[in-house]
């Protein structure tokens, strides 16, 4: 028999320190909306494949494996009493493609990215037990945070764009990927569509399905213009993902040495950059189940940060050993969390709690991993997906970016040092950023914490920080 919760109290669960074990039908209502929205919304995760296959050189198999692994992994936060639904560290995907791309192809190249990816979960983990986390964030600079968001958001579009480099998908697929991209750009920014999802329910639910549409469309838009094939289906109705061939050929359980110290050390200017922008989504995660709980005072919603650090700390730690995934492994997959807390606030006969909503939508994704309908359906339509990701990312990744600068100055350091990160790669772009604020604000460093001259007439932390949230929002 389920467990039930007492009004206005925490929903049940087998507590285990600052964890807290929750499991489907024991703890919590499975949400069948929940669950078939995620069977849709796996395509986005799937979109990942692209990269691995070109940047790593790893067949649609064993690429195949990275994202069900992943997947399996994204369970654990609702299982372990984080109740949001986690996903990539989507700005920091193009930075890191720019990082391991500085190595050689083949064993260098996965040791790099294993090496950063290891660093960067114990970096988390750390954080999350000692509790340093908004303190260590502090310490940087506004005009550092501005540019490593800037450098993010150029990257990406220079993924896409750069000619005979990037995903090389827009050169072969470009009126497919215009389409789609304009498209999700009207369903996920557009004012005029904001207007329209207000007045009308239907509209309401599409915007809910953010780029999910625009994907969808690819599906006929790519082969009907010439561009893409269409989608071809086995015999077969589940999946095969090479587990077998992702350990032996691309972590060191199998052929691939442990990196040597020194990529590690090297590593540390990415491992920083990484975790500034993980950070904005940790403090997304709050604020969006924080407005949530207005509008249930039945559930007492326990989110804690240090509790979430852990949680996706371990996940990367885990993932270095036995998958190394570019996407990385984020707290926050912030436009899905916004569709199942909407669903939340209409009472637990919509959902019994956000617990069964998360955990549900991310059952649903990973059950689509192992679906081959769904797989042979999306396939031709992943590099168009991954392209128009980068470019939805990197509107994002500049929109917050320029909010992040505090005036004038901050914002001149983080373009010339986002520009610099976006070429050269983190470590000069990280460095950069200090120096120039080291040097502009020589005589007051204080300054550089400090907000100076407004950018914006409504200049004011809270109007910030409401416009960084409904940014961040859109972002994978």
């Amino acid at each position: 028999m389920r467990a039930k919760r007492e009004y206005g109290a925490c929903h049940p669960g087998i507590r285990m320190g600052m964890f807290t074990l929750r499991l489907p039908f024991v703890h919590y209502r499975f949400e069948w909306a929940d669950y078939l929205q995620g069977l849709l919304m796996c395509t986005v995760c799937l979109a990942i494949i692209p990269v691995l296959t070109g940047k790593l050189g790893m067949s649609f198999e064993i690429a195949l494996a990275i994202v069900v692994l992943n997947g399996t992994l994204y369970l654990a936060h609702v299982t372990f009493g984080d109740p949001v639904i986690p996903g990539w560290v989507t700005p920091a995907i193009p930075l890191l493609i720019a990082y391991i791309e500085t190595f050689a192809p083949g064993v260098e190249r996965i040791q790099a990215l294993i090496s950063f990816e290891m660093t960067f979960g114990l970096f988390c983990v750390f954080l999350g037990v000692t509790g340093l986390a908004r303190r260590f964030v502090s310490l940087i600079p506004n005009a550092v945070q501005s540019a490593i968001l800037l450098g993010a958001g150029f990257s990406a579009v220079m993924l896409v764009f750069k000619p005979g480099e990037g995903l090389k998908s827009f050169d072969s697929n470009p009126w497919t990927i215009t389409i789609c991209i304009g498209i999700a750009f009207y369903l996920l920014f557009s004012e005029h569509f904001k207007k329209l999802r207000r007045t009308n329910k239907f509209m309401y639910y599409l915007g809910n399905l953010g780029m999910m549409p625009a994907l969808a469309l690819a599906i006929f838009v790519g082969p009907l213009l010439g561009e893409l094939p269409w989608p071809t289906y086995d015999a077969g109705i589940i999946t095969h993902p090479d587990f077998a061939g992702l350990f032996r050929d691309f972590t060191f359980m199998g052929n691939i040495p442990f990196p040597p110290l020194k990529m590690f050390l090297t590593g540390l200017p990415m491992v920083i950059s990484s975790y500034v922008v993980v950070f904005g989504d940790v403090i997304q995660s709050q604020a969006l189940l924080d407005d949530a709980q207005k509008y249930r005072p039945d559930e007492d919603v326990d989110y804690n940060p240090n509790r979430s650090h852990v949680i996706f700390g371990a996940r990367n730690t885990i993932m270095s050993v036995i998958g190394p995934d570019i996407s990385m492994c984020g707290p926050l997959w912030a436009a899905m969390q916004v569709v199942v807390c909407e669903r939340f606030k209409h009472g637990p006969k919509a959902m019994e709690t956000i617990n069964s909503g998360a955990g549900s939508f991310r059952m649903g994704t990973w059950t689509g991993y192992f679906l081959a309908p769904i797989v042979s359906t999306v396939k031709p339509i992943l590099g168009v997906g991954l392209a128009s990701t980068m470019l939805i990312q990197g509107y994002v990744s500049v929109r917050v970016g320029v909010l992040k600068s505090r005036g004038f100055n901050d914002l001149g350091i983080a373009g010339v040092a986002g520009a610099i990160l976006a070429t050269r790669g983190a470590a000069w772009g990280l460095g950069s950023a200090i120096v120039l604020t080291g040097l502009i604000y020589l005589s007051n460093f204080r300054k550089a914490y400090e907000k100076e001259e407004p950018i914006f007439p409504c200049d004011s932390p809270e109007t910030i920080a409401k416009e960084v949230a409904e940014a961040m929002k859109e972002n994978q």
